[in-house]
């Protein structure tokens, strides 16, 4: 067997779930190795999908100790989820080494106070919620972790691969091509962000 090449996952987050794709091969040739959906739902904890919401209103101790306990399920589910994906990724001879997490423009509260006191403030929480798990099991992974925002991956992607936009869409149409569906808005942000990290 040939020695593992080095792979990128690309993650493009969402509330419960996130599609990755890991990409391997070089930056002028890049492949696709894997495209995975990361179930980080809890079904045992009532909320689970969108854990701010779910704590919106209620007394700061106990919006406290659930928040504690979504987060603690969040981390395990998305460790577990990263840990899988790896485990296919080395099956096929490829050796992750890093991650791009796609990241929300929105801001953040800097208390848990001050973010349910904000509808808008609470709808970025829940989404950077699972972001946040995913980092943190990236890390435990040993895993190089880069956030790039999806506003700025387009503009990034071409300035740091020398490409246009015309010609990143048709190398990230024709890697869909080769897959078959899904390959979505959600696969081919994921694939952009994995590309740029290769």
């Amino acid at each position: 067997m040939s020695k593992a090449a080095p792979c990128v996952l690309g993650i493009a987050p969402h509330c419960g779930w996130a599609a990755v794709v890991i990409l391997g091969g070089t930056r002028a040739a890049p492949r696709v190795l894997l495209r995975e959906r990361l179930d980080l739902l809890d079904a045992r904890l009532d909320g689970s999908k969108q854990p701010y919401h779910a704590l919106e209103g209620r007394p700061l101790p106990e919006a406290q100790q659930r928040l504690a306990r979504f987060v603690k399920s969040a981390n395990a589910l998305a460790l577990e989820a990263l840990r899988t994906v790896t485990h296919s990724a080395r099956a096929l001879n490829g050796e992750p080494r890093a991650a791009g997490i796609l990241a929300a423009s929105g801001r953040s509260g800097a208390t848990l106070a001050a973010t349910l006191a904000s509808h808008a403030l609470i709808h970025s929480a829940d989404g950077n919620h699972f972001r946040d798990a995913l980092e943190r099991g990236c890390e435990a992974l040993g895993l190089a972790v880069t956030r790039v925002t999806r506003k700025e991956l387009p503009a990034r992607a071409g300035l740091q691969l020398k490409k246009s936009p015309q010609a990143l869409a048709a190398t990230l149409a024709m890697l869909g091509r080769e897959l078959g569906a899904p390959w979505g808005a959600d696969q081919k942000s994921a694939a952009l962000l994995a590309w740029l990290l290769l």
